[in-house]
């Protein structure tokens, strides 16, 4: 009997995978691809924390992929007025349902496809690195995050600071005898976001933002320590940006780098609408896993809000999407000089039909 992608969504849904806590997603997504007759494979990122991959071939050339850890808080699912809303909804376990839907007619069809779902995409990537670690013959992916059922083709990078400020903790009626760090953090944190920073004709501008601030023990004392924590999105080069960042602050505060994400430029497919995304993805750390698309059901637009939700709709034609992208793609790959005998001949003729 087929899946049902609402069906599946919401049992995805029901379980809290909040990016730490992916095990039990993990289980749910293995045993319902087994009971569908998939091999399926963990891949191991950190203690009680593995990647599901699950494949249709000996060899599968175009694998979807996407994350199954969510962002906090919670918030169980429901169905009303045509939408799935709650936490994943669009972010990104309705998008993994749909893939997973999609592959399930590939399969039935023998086409050679892989599903690949990670951990710690909300955070610091570290199932995809893991991931792009494991032996694949692999020469497609299509990633999904939610574009509006777009093709995405390009994204932002990321880069990810701490800023550390030390002071000399003091009375605050007799500021004289101390230096307070949030003080300093405050002004360098003021002149970082002064910064003209780069822009790119097809991505944007960059942008920056001041997401925590901490520091200090009480009001009436000039704080120690204080610290920042700092996203930038990247339209160019990391390297330059941290050097602008780093000549502006000079030695006021230690920068630590946390995470950076490069700018990806990412392959498009005729006869699907096209768009830009802000947001950093896994696709830039998947690199061994073949040429990137990116494509989901769902807007990035209420992704990590309280009313995460996205259209039942939207969701079906993401199958539909899906599906089409995969042979689509499998296609582009049987002209690269990969021996044609590794794709099925039923799915050159559904092409050129």
């Amino acid at each position: 009997m087929p899946l049902d992608p609402v069906d599946l969504t919401l049992g995805l849904m029901r379980i809290d995978s909040t990016s730490g806590r992916e095990g039990e997603v993990m289980q749910f997504t293995q045993a319902t691809l087994e009971s569908r007759e998939w091999t399926v494979q963990r891949i191991p990122v950190s203690e009680g924390r593995d990647n599901i991959l699950a494949s249709a071939a000996e060899a599968p050339l175009v694998t979807l992929s996407t994350h199954l850890d969510t962002v906090p808080p919670y918030i169980a699912p429901r169905v009303d007025g045509g939408r799935v809303w709650g936490r994943g909804a669009c972010d990104a376990k309705g998008i993994a349902a749909a893939m997973i839907c999609a592959a399930e007619r590939l399969k039935a069809r023998d086409v050679p496809v892989a599903l690949l779902f990670v951990v710690g995409e909300e955070t610091t990537h570290d199932g995809a690195h893991a991931a792009n670690q494991w032996p694949t013959a692999s020469r497609a992916l299509i990633d999904g995050e939610p574009t509006e059922s777009t093709l995405a083709v390009g994204t932002k990078g990321a880069l990810r600071l701490i800023f550390r400020a030390e002071g000399v903790a003091a009375h605050s009626a007799y500021p004289h005898l101390g230096r307070s760090a949030i003080h300093t953090l405050l002004d360098v944190l003021g002149d970082v976001r002064a910064l003209e920073l780069p822009r790119d004709p097809v991505l944007g501008d960059s942008t920056l933002n001041v997401g925590v601030v901490a520091g200090g023990v009480a009001d009436n004392v000039l704080a120690a320590e204080a610290f920042a924590r700092v996203m930038i999105r990247l339209v160019s080069d990391a390297d330059n940006v941290l050097a602008r960042v780093r000549e502006v602050v000079r030695d006021r505060v230690e920068i630590r780098e946390v995470v950076r994400v490069p700018t990806v430029r990412l392959a498009t497919i005729d006869g699907f609408a096209t768009s830009v995304v802000a947001y950093a993805t896994d696709v830039p750390v998947l690199s061994a896993w073949g040429t990137p698309y990116l494509f989901g059901p769902g807007s990035i637009n209420v992704a990590h809000r309280d009313d995460e939700h996205v259209e039942i709709e939207e969701l079906h034609g993401a199958v539909n999407a899906y599906e089409r992208l995969a042979l689509a793609a499998l296609e582009r790959v049987a002209g690269d000089g990969t021996p044609v005998a590794r794709i099925p001949s039923h799915v050159h003729r559904h092409q050129r039909s």
